[in-house]
């Protein structure tokens, strides 16, 4: 076994273990889109052209890649967290794989988001949302969105070793709630303003949530949109391995080098 692997190994089961301990702040983590969904699934419904199970089926796509871009906000605290308060000086000083730190923390957020979006599937499944594409569409619509989850806490990673403060990422993360918002995630972009509608296109949200929409076969592709929509599959695929080969070669340089 590589060093790499070994290091790597041992740091996931060092985050998942703090996932074990701090249980509430994961149960709370969890509830908060399957609150979105019945939120917004049976308030926002009965106010846009698609009503009821239509638009919940249009929704759950989209929550789904709205909780995996939470993967920023959440490798941006935790990587912060370990950097305020000296861990990740202390595992610098061990003979530790420069990679595994940062690595170990993206793999086993990787692994609790699997897991945590079960019950949200499950209560999809329970207000009317369906699988309406065949079974290998649907699994490569899953490997989307963990692909998509693991480049994003990637980047938080990042983001949390160059602020070195809790507080500081804190505020960053929840700034980033807004990135859901300038997409197609609730709403479809097809009447919004001209300049509105090219952001919202182009948010890698936008274009993993088309992905995972025509994936499952909750909705068609929209026509006249950008590259990365028109393209959902393909948009989806590059912007997450984009954002992997440019963040987490940063995660390991910025960790390896310190403060």
């Amino acid at each position: 076994m590589s060093a790499l692997t070994h290091d790597g190994l041992a740091m996931t089961g060092r985050q998942l273990r703090r996932v074990r301990n701090s249980p509430g702040l994961a149960v709370l983590t969890q509830m908060m889109p399957i609150n979105m969904l019945l939120f917004f699934g049976y308030v926002f419904g009965s106010a846009l052209a698609m009503p009821g199970r239509e638009y919940r089926s249009f929704l759950v796509p989209g929550l789904l890649v709205a909780t995996a871009a939470g993967g920023l906000m959440n490798g941006m605290f935790q990587a912060a967290a370990d950097t305020h308060r000296g861990v990740t000086d202390r595992f610098r000083t061990m003979p530790v794989s420069r990679a595994a730190v940062p690595l170990g923390q993206a793999v086993a957020d990787l692994v609790v988001t699997t897991l945590g979006t079960i019950p949200l599937l499950l209560v999809g499944l329970a207000v009317g949302w369906r699988v309406e594409g065949g079974a290998l569409d649907a699994v490569g619509a899953v490997g989307l969105l963990l692909l998509f989850r693991f480049a994003c806490t990637c980047v938080g990673i990042h983001l949390g070793l160059l602020t070195r403060s809790e507080e500081a990422a804190g505020q960053l993360g929840a700034s980033s709630f807004v990135l859901p918002l300038l997409s197609d995630a609730y709403i479809p972009t097809d009447n919004l303003p001209g300049w509105l509608r090219t952001i919202a296109e182009w948010n890698p949200i936008s274009a993993v949530t088309t992905a995972l929409r025509d994936l499952f076969g909750n909705a068609p592709v929209p026509r006249g949109a950008a590259w990365p929509v028109a393209h959902p599959v393909a948009g989806a695929l590059a912007w997450s391995l984009a954002l992997i080969a440019v963040f987490l070669p940063l995660a390991v340089r910025r960790y390896g080098r310190g403060g």
